[in-house]
């Protein structure tokens, strides 16, 4: 493995690779692009700067409510 990708600071560094990831209840993250997506998340389509994955974060992600939380204030209809 490269020095870069045992970096401690991955998370944190601008100009790295990331994805966004997205899980059941419709919440978005940035992870690093060459990392396994931790479980309960998945890749929503996104990879790029950090400044792409949080404009596309922006961009998608317009209700920040839980999916459970937005069904059961709508009184729980689909």
């Amino acid at each position: 493995m490269s020095e870069k990708q045992n970096r401690p600071d991955d998370f944190t560094i601008d100009g790295d690779l990331f994805k966004v990831l997205i899980n059941a209840e419709g919440q978005h993250s940035l992870w690093p692009a060459g990392q396994v997506a931790p479980a309960g998340w998945a890749a929503a389509g996104c990879q790029g700067s950090k400044a792409e994955c949080l404009a596309y974060v922006d961009a998608n992600w317009l209700d920040m409510r839980p999916i459970s939380l937005q069904k059961a204030m709508d009184g729980g209809s689909d």
